[in-house]
């Protein structure tokens, strides 16, 4: 009996030996299960993007009222800033397309406009965007360009001869052209007084608010790109391959200025004293009041990014284009590089 009970309890060691060494592979097996099946659940928030980043590209940039400043570009991105560009934050935009333009009323409302015929406005300072409906081609729609006047009143013009207005801070548009195989790359209005600008060197002209527009004889065949009036009478307009356009009648007729630059000029303004263009390569073409004495040279000699919008803020100048930029006192600094 000793014996037997002697046996059995050599084999429940044995058992239990055998449940001992088998514990390694079990939990050796769970591990494997875990790094196959079980996800680890992301932590949502957790890996904020940054406001600004070196793959961003800026396309337009409006500076509605005091240090407030809105850019839109790439991939639907919209950022703002309160402080004259020194810090930014990132909103949420409605779509992920390739925004081209953006205009603002004032710190509240904005409007924003670009590839596929996108358009989306706030009016809340950017805390939402909603997207609009626009009138579309059944061709192509890219818009390429937004302006926003007193009174919920703007302007949006792109291809195939898209000239888009609202009245209504951008809730509804209309067309007020037909379509036609060409693009208009700017507006601009003064009062009653309006002019586009456009591939192939046209001009168009209003004098009544826009609804009637007329053909204006351009001296070029190349596409200009941008338009800018200091009053009624003075404006300048610019273009492909260094092309500066003058006009001291009101648009009804422009001379070339002679040329300084074979790089594309992609934006002029008036800022209150001068004229300015910026273009590809970091090129700035400035000239007097009167626009005479033309003058071309670089934003910067130590940055060669292509710039598609200019905008005075305060003694600075905000650029757009391949990356935001502050230009102060000939100082270049890119933000979003520190």
């Amino acid at each position: 009996m000793l014996r037997a009970i002697g046996k059995l309890g050599a084999g429940a060691r044995g058992l239990a030996a055998v449940g001992t060494s088998s514990l390694p592979l079990a939990i050796i097996g769970g591990l494997l299960y875990a790094a196959f099946f079980v996800k680890a659940e992301p932590e949502i928030g957790t890996l904020k993007a940054r406001p600004l980043e070196r793959r961003d590209a800026f396309y337009g940039v409006a500076a509605p009222e005091g240090s407030i400043l809105w850019a839109a570009g790439s991939y639907g991105k919209i950022v703002r800033s309160e402080d004259g560009g020194l810090t930014w934050g990132v909103q949420g935009s409605p779509v992920i397309t390739h925004l081209q333009s953006i205009a603002a009323w004032d710190a509240r409302r904005a409007v924003a406009v670009g590839n596929r015929g996108r358009v989306e406005i706030t009016d809340d300072a950017g805390k939402t965007w909603q997207e609009v409906t626009v009138p579309r081609s059944e061709v192509a729609n890219k818009l390429l360009q937004v302006r926003a006047y007193p009174d919920g009143a703007g302007w949006a013009v792109g291809e195939l001869g898209a000239v888009l207005k609202t009245a209504d801070y951008g809730a509804t548009w209309t067309r007020v052209l037909p379509e036609k195989d060409q693009a208009w790359n700017d507006v601009f209005f003064i009062g009653q007084s309006g002019w586009l600008v456009g591939e192939f060197g046209q001009i168009l002209r209003t004098t009544d608010g826009g609804a009637n527009w007329i053909a204006v004889p351009s001296p070029v065949k190349s596409s200009l790109m941008s338009v800018h009036f200091r009053d009624a009478q003075n404006g300048v307009a610019v273009g492909l391959a260094g092309t500066v356009l003058v006009s001291a009648d009101g648009g009804a007729s422009w001379k070339e200025a002679p040329h300084l630059t074979r790089e594309h000029l992609n934006c002029v303004i008036w800022d209150g004293a001068a004229w300015v263009a910026v273009g590809d390569k970091g090129v700035r073409v400035t000239s007097d009041a009167a626009a005479h004495d033309w003058q071309a040279g670089r934003i910067s000699e130590k940055d060669l990014s292509w710039r598609t919008q200019i905008v005075k803020v305060k003694d600075d100048f905000v650029l757009a284009g391949a990356n935001l930029a502050v230009l102060h006192k000939d100082e270049l600094r890119i933000l979003g590089r520190d």
